[in-house]
């Protein structure tokens, strides 16, 4: 703007008209804020208040019983339409808690929050069933947005309850039967919209977390340590959907991740994991559409990956990106179909029941001879015959089969001493637990790298089988397999027994596999439903014979080429 076409302050005034000053003067005035009233305050604040369970009479000095004062803090956050129950720096002692719908429970980094050890100061979580419930330390029923955070403690005190027994085997304090006698760390029952970050919870008296028919679970960054009991289960899933738990640390006796009944849309990444039982484990229902990748397994003895099933419809399961370091199994699926019991107890299925298209992929694994001590659990490990020289066993039977399972850079390293006995034994008609099918004497496995029993669609690429010590039984067993396809197999042969043995197997292609020492025979192939087994190309020197014929097996079942 040139220099006299400027207006002063007092000429641009002078310019306007009273009206518009007017109006302008009524701008100002309605823009300037007068004074908070005390409900204009109030309503700014709800739902961001911060209630310090001090402030209710709380005292954090690891004696009094504080249930009453933390109890209070949360209903009144509750009521107030949300918040962050504050458990300051101080051991906080407590019975039972029941968090609500819309608060935040923070354990600050100098804080926690523990158990009782009375067994009087705790109740059954209110509305939670009775059958899939018990006695409990934290529980929420129908609440949702609700969290636990912080870099706090919540410790169960569970050593308290210790009767060195464990399930419904005995009695516990007061003379109850040892399960409903002891207190979970938290039981979450048709919730929706919760979430665990960062907090360290340890020494549950039974269960850590038991999540029951939830919705919409985020867990992140929790560390678990849960060894002073028996049954003490790291997370327990049951019917619940939309699960997402990342960059967790489970130590744990029992399993680590149960995923009973029907969990459907789960992920699991970034975890670590170790335990006396399994990490993954499987039971009846409909689990469907879970993903399990980049995570630790190590120290774990009870089979890392366990589906044990009779009615259920679990499909679309993958596993990928996986080290296991120190375990048995490593992998088991087993598959009864629903109970033949025809009684008003065992229904029969309207819907048949299936297992099928499970993916492992891009996993490492070193498998030790038996279970071992963990030096951190105070009570012994019991060793069944059936968990001895494990192997990966996919085992349905009758009229079941497990369909499209497949393993793809998948190299795993046993640690061998596999006998002959072990090889000739007769598996029992039982789809149990690998170990409940495995624990007829000898103990263990006739193969040391993969039994398969009644599987349609059976992919294995890149698959690597070896072992540190000898090992007098095949690499791998097939029985009543159809549609088997394996491609760059390679595997430590027995120099007393076959590389592979098959029985009453139809539709196998073998390409490229690859013998890596010494074995008697390539291919033993048993029964005279036997058929279109080809075994194209690949690198069968080390083995003395190609192929034998035993049990009905007829010569043009098979047909090798290159």
């Amino acid at each position: 703007m040139k220099e006299n076409d400027s207006l002063s302050r007092r000429q641009w005034l002078g310019k306007i008209t009273v009206p518009a000053m007017a109006a302008g003067t009524t701008l100002l005035a309605t823009n300037v804020h007068a004074s908070p009233t005390d409900d204009q305050k109030e309503d700014k604040l709800k739902g961001a208040r911060i209630y310090n369970v001090q402030d209710f009479g709380a005292k954090g000095d690891g004696i009094t019983l504080n249930t009453k004062s933390i109890q209070a803090a949360i209903d009144k956050c509750a009521a107030e339409q949300g918040g962050t129950v504050l458990i300051p720096g101080g051991d906080f002692m407590s019975g039972t808690l029941e968090l609500k719908s819309n608060v935040t429970l923070h354990i600050a980094a100098a804080g926690k929050l523990l158990g009782s050890p009375k067994r009087e100061d705790y109740t059954a979580g209110k509305g939670v069933p009775p059958s899939n419930g018990n006695i409990v330390f934290l529980f929420a029923v129908n609440a949702h947005h609700l969290s636990i955070e912080g870099k706090g403690t919540i410790d169960g005190n569970g050593l308290a309850f210790y009767n060195g027994k464990g399930d419904n085997t005995g009695p516990g304090q007061n003379g109850v039967g040892g399960n409903f006698d002891r207190p979970h760390l938290g039981i979450f029952y048709q919730c929706e919209n919760l979430r665990m970050d960062d907090v360290f919870c340890t020494a549950s008296a039974y269960h850590c977390f038991r999540i029951l028919s939830c919705k919409h679970v985020h867990i992140d960054g929790i560390r678990i340590y849960n060894r002073v009991n028996r049954n003490n289960d790291g997370f327990h899933f049951n019917n619940s959907e939309y699960v997402h738990i990342i960059n967790c640390d489970v130590q744990c006796q029992d399993d680590a991740c149960a995923l009973f009944g029907s969990n459907k849309f789960v992920t699991i990444s970034n975890c670590s994991f170790s335990t006396r039982w399994s990490i993954f484990r499987f039971g009846g229902g409909e689990s469907q559409n879970i993903t399990v990748t980049n995570c630790l397994i190590y120290d774990t003895y009870g089979c890392p990956i366990k589906i044990s099933a009779g009615n259920a419809r679990i499909e679309n399961l993958t596993f990928s990106n996986i080290i296991m370091r120190n375990v048995t199994g490593p992998i088991g699926i087993g598959f009864s179909g629903p109970s033949r019991n025809n009684s008003n107890n065992n229904p029969q299925p309207t819907t048949k029941p299936f297992i099928r298209n499970i993916v492992f992929n891009g996993i490492r694994a070193t498998v030790a001879a038996k279970p071992i001590d963990h030096p951190d659990i105070h009570f012994g490990v019991t060793i069944r015959e059936g968990e001895k020289n494990s192997c990966i066993t996919l085992n349905a039977m009758n009229e079941y089969y497990l369909e499209n399972i497949s393993f793809t850079d998948v190299h795993v390293t046993y640690a061998g001493g596999g006998t002959a006995e072990q090889a000739a034994k007769e598996v029992p008609k039982v789809a149990a637990e690998y170990f409940g099918v495995w624990d007829p004497l000898p103990g263990g496995p006739p193969a040391y790298g993969l039994y398969a029993r009644n599987v349609k669609g059976l992919t294995l690429q890149n698959v690597r089988f070896g072992y540190e010590q000898a090992d007098a039984r095949p690499a791998i067993i097939l029985d009543n397999v159809e549609d088997a396809s394996i491609n760059g197999l390679s595997v430590m042969g027995s120099a007393g027994n076959e590389v592979m043995r098959l029985i009453n197997s139809k539709d196998v292609l073998l390409t490229a596999t690859k013998i890596l020492t010494p074995a008697a025979v390539f291919l033993k192939i048993e029964g005279a439903e036997s058929a279109g087994i080809i075994a194209d190309g690949g690198d069968l020197r080390k083995a003395s014979q190609k192929t034998v014929f035993d049990k009905g097996a007829l010569k043009d079942a098979v047909t090798l080429r290159g």
